[in-house]
């Protein structure tokens, strides 16, 4: 779930995603609205009826309480607020869960990514933002308010520190690895351009070991606090500097770290965010079938 587009997707129960579509809603402003109006297009054109949903999961920005379910602040879907949860339970009439959407790239990482066979890792989303998705003992960590990995806010030494949180992407780590942030450090290097995954997967080496070096200040932080094993590289950026923009992470981690976690790219293939959801949908439905049939 974007600002200003929405990625569905329906599975059976077997797994097999039967169709994915892209809407762009009329109006944002009725998050309610636009997610019954997407929904009823993916079930339409899926040649599915909506009332045989068993589970229903959406994947957005910002922190969702984990205590409620409801999207406690967004910046980019500010209508997303207390009240928007219920109203989807009774407006689709399936189970609806709300989660952050780093979290669900960790959760298709674990199933057929990455992470496969990890417990205990976490994926780093370099992008427009920054983002943490932490999963520890085989479950997501959200944290007690659900604001575990909000990763753009971590304190960087020379970063200005935020002086007004209400204000988007101002968070120290944001503003050191942020697309203005590489794009000013491509300029240093005498390149040009202002699509920033172009950059980072057509950059020189120079350019990708300073990249390299402040997406490792966030890497190290998760590293000492968390200790994981393996920590995956994702969003645009993650996915443009590939394996070698990940190894020069790895050495840079290690010169600072005394544990040093292994540090790969994705290989979630399509909407990372979308397939993490269907794998929570997944299981929430697999659940109510098998508790059905017992």
């Amino acid at each position: 779930m974007l600002p200003d587009s929405l990625r569905v997707g329906v599975a059976d129960i077997t797994g097999r995603t039967v169709v994915e579509i892209t809407v762009n809603p009329s109006d944002v402003s009725d998050p309610v609205g636009a997610v019954h109006d997407a929904v009823r297009r993916a079930c339409d054109t899926a040649n599915v009826s909506l009332s045989r949903l068993r589970a229903f999961v959406i994947g957005t920005r910002g922190v969702v309480d984990p205590a409620t379910g409801d999207v406690r602040w967004s910046y980019d879907l500010p209508s997303w607020h207390v009240g928007v949860l219920a109203s989807l339970r009774e407006t689709l009439g399936v189970p609806v869960t709300i989660e952050n959407d780093v979290n669900l790239v960790a959760l298709a990482e674990h199933a057929y990514g990455a992470a496969v066979g990890y417990d205990d890792f976490a994926v780093l989303w370099a992008g427009v933002g920054q983002g943490l998705g932490v999963m520890l003992g085989g479950r997501l960590h959200r944290g007690i308010s659900g604001g575990a990995g909000e990763i753009g806010w971590l304190p960087v030494p020379g970063e200005p520190l935020p002086t007004d949180v209400s204000e988007p992407q101002s968070g120290s780590f944001q503003r050191l690895v942020g697309p203005a942030a590489l794009r000013g450090l491509a300029e240093r290097h005498s390149m040009s351009g202002d699509h920033v995954p172009d950059l980072v997967r057509d950059g020189e080496e120079a350019y990708l070991d300073e990249v390299a070096a402040r997406l490792a200040v966030g890497a190290a932080a998760v590293t000492v606090v968390l200790d994981p094993g393996l920590i995956v590289l994702s969003g645009d950026v993650g996915r443009a500097g590939g394996e070698r923009l990940a190894a020069k992470v790895q050495q840079a981690v290690a010169r600072v770290c005394p544990s040093s976690p292994a540090v790969v790219t994705t290989r979630v293939d399509g909407d990372p965010v979308l397939r993490g959801a269907l794998v929570a949908a997944l299981e929430q439905a697999r659940e109510q079938v098998f508790s059905d049939t017992v």
